[in-house]
């Protein structure tokens, strides 16, 4: 947010800050919902540019297209491990993986 507009905001009132502050967050906490949601875009980009359905890939994953879905939105109910079978079935290896944690800008093949 621009420091002008951050100024405007508070001198009105209001409070501003991060969702981690609204939410009360510890830092593990944000670091684990920013690195799902890293990984939940990342799916979606390689689905995306493999050309993919949500069906699709549900089917190389034995899940469901909602599941994929809910994969691709970051959903606080799907598991990691249900997603590193999504980027595993998308064609990333570890490495791949280890770039979306590094913040490399990983980009699909």
């Amino acid at each position: 947010m621009r420091a002008e507009k951050k100024r405007k905001l508070e001198a009105k009132g209001w409070n501003v800050g991060t969702a981690a502050d609204f939410l009360d967050l510890t830092p593990e906490e944000s670091a684990f919902i920013e690195l799902k949601l890293q990984f939940a875009r990342a799916v979606r980009e390689q689905r995306q540019q493999l050309n993919l359905t949500q069906t699709q890939l549900a089917q190389r994953i034995e899940s469901s297209q909602s599941r994929v879905a809910k994969i691709e939105a970051g959903d606080a109910s799907v598991a990691l491990d249900l997603v590193f079978r999504a980027l595993f079935a998308l064609g990333l290896s570890k490495k791949d993986l280890a770039k979306i944690i590094k913040h490399e800008g990983f980009v699909p093949a």
